[in-house]
């Protein structure tokens, strides 16, 4: 088990009152899964997505992550899982522009203790389609190839799981498949994917869709991979696809 939560409340002091943004929410995500969160403005996705990443800790139930509970660690136990166990990836790319991309996917490495000679960063870049883009400044590469580096970037400490929050949020429809492409394929090799989005043609690329209402879980369903979904993906020129 990768995730388990059970009656997880997040509450935020909001002008002298207590505001629960997640309310009493219980959830397990098994290792190898592809899991959709989805819900409306207000309904707690962003405050779930904070407490999966380790970014923040609940108000009262209790979150494990890979057997270990979260709300007891200090900050510092905090920062070694989230670096190690981690893979976060977001809507804007968060890439520093005075990295090249390979530097840019090398960053976790330098918060950690592993030694570290460029190659793994390198395979990462490749994994993503963008071997050759590794002395690529971030304003010479497309917005959709800077989500591939930070895609590269959220797998290079090899994590349990990777979370996306938004990740084509900001990208056009094609660039968009594209990056849902990868996620798919990661899926496909093994990988624990957990994304967040609010639309639901993008959310019928996991394989589990999980829908928030009020900081609480309104329904949870397996899904097959949407027809739809995978004919736009098939309609992508091989060449479009590398790019």
């Amino acid at each position: 088990m990768i995730i388990e939560m059970q009656e997880v409340t997040r509450v935020y002091e909001m002008g002298g009152q207590r505001v629960p943004a997640v309310n009493g929410l219980s959830l397990q995500v098994e290792a190898g899964e592809f899991v959709a969160i989805v819900g409306p403005s207000g309904s707690g996705k962003s405050t779930l997505m904070n407490l999966l990443a380790c970014l923040d800790t609940p108000t009262s139930g209790t979150y494990r992550l890979e057997g270990v509970e979260v709300g007891k660690l200090d900050d510092d136990q905090l920062s070694l899982v989230r670096n190690s166990k981690i893979g976060l990836v977001f809507q804007s790319y968060n890439l520093l522009s005075r990295m090249t991309a390979l530097e840019n996917v090398e960053l976790p490495l330098l918060y950690g203790t592993a030694h570290h000679d460029g190659k793994a960063a390198r395979r990462a870049l490749e994994t993503v389609g963008l071997g050759d883009r590794t002395h690529y400044w971030p304003s010479q590469l497309s917005g959709g190839q800077q989500q591939r580096v930070a895609i590269a970037r959220a797998l290079i400490n090899d994590p349990a799981m990777v979370l996306a929050d938004e990740p084509t949020g900001a990208l056009d429809t094609r660039s968009g498949l594209e990056v849902m492409e990868i996620f798919q394929r990661l899926n496909r090799e093994g990988r624990t994917i957990i994304l967040v989005t609010h639309e639901q043609a993008i959310a019928e690329h996991a394989r589990r869709v999980i829908s928030l209402r009020d900081g609480q879980v309104v329904s949870d369903e397996p899904v097959a991979h949407s027809r739809q979904a995978q004919a736009e993906l098939e309609k992508l020129p091989a060449e479009e696809a590398k790019r």
